[in-house]
């Protein structure tokens, strides 16, 4: 093939896959990723040489680059599966062969003389790895804050020394049925041969005033239990 305006339209073609491919993977560069800038650039360069291939080197009867592209992709995938590693219950490297693939694609586009939709694409894949990363840390905080936090409630039941095993189970079983987390439960013996038991449990926030009532209620008919009563941290009680 001689060298004519034909030759020098590919040659920037595989030279926009090129410096695309250089710019995706700067960033991946930057973070010390396994698939830094040269991996990306050679991916996305490689794929536009396959397009220009199918495209251009076999004729234009014969010549079909949507099946050398089609290629492409597979063969992406086998490259993209060697960078993704397990770690116990922990997979590391996903995003990197996502990575690998949009570069493919960008250089594949660059190849079929697609510069504008190259552009955009290779301008989505840095801003997907740079501004969403803060976005997607800010959200798994915010989720982990939400499963963390949680109310926090105490119930202080007064009832018989002798009865003291009986009321603690039934406390036990009423928080629980309640659907809240028992942290601890304390015993401490009062006048009258009476025994106070305090239980310090959590609730999820914004848990309703009529569930810890039924608590209530329920413990305060067995004859068993002489008072019975429930407060939260911020100072809130009822009796």
């Amino acid at each position: 093939m001689q060298f004519d305006h034909e030759s020098l339209e590919l040659l920037v073609r595989v030279a926009v896959a090129l410096g695309l491919g250089a710019a995706i993977g700067l960033e991946r560069q930057w973070r010390s990723r396994m698939a830094g800038m040269r991996t990306n650039t050679l991916v996305a360069a490689g794929s536009a040489l396959f397009v220009v291939l199918g495209g251009f080197s076999f004729g234009s009867e014969v010549a079909d680059p949507t099946r050398v592209a089609a290629q492409v992709v597979s063969g992406i995938g086998f490259l993209g599966a060697g960078v993704i590693m397990r770690e116990g219950l922990n997979v590391r490297g996903l995003n990197t062969a996502a990575t690998l693939w949009c570069s493919a694609a960008v250089g594949s586009l660059a190849g079929a003389g697609l510069f504008l939709l190259a552009l955009a694409g290779a301008f989505g894949v840095i801003a997907t790895n740079t501004v969403l990363r803060p976005l997607t840390r800010a959200l798994l905080r915010t989720r982990e804050r939400a499963s963390t936090e949680s109310d926090e409630y105490t119930f202080e039941v007064v009832a018989g020394e002798k009865s003291e095993h009986i009321v603690r189970g039934l406390l036990v079983q009423s928080i629980a049925n309640a659907d809240m987390t028992l942290r601890a439960i304390t015993a401490s013996k009062s006048r009258q041969e009476s025994v106070t038991l305090r239980a310090e449990l959590a609730a999820p926030p914004g848990a309703r005033v009529d569930v810890l009532e039924r608590i209530v209620q329920r413990l305060g008919l067995d004859p068993k239990v002489r008072s019975v009563r429930w407060w939260n941290e911020t100072g809130e009680e009822d009796a």
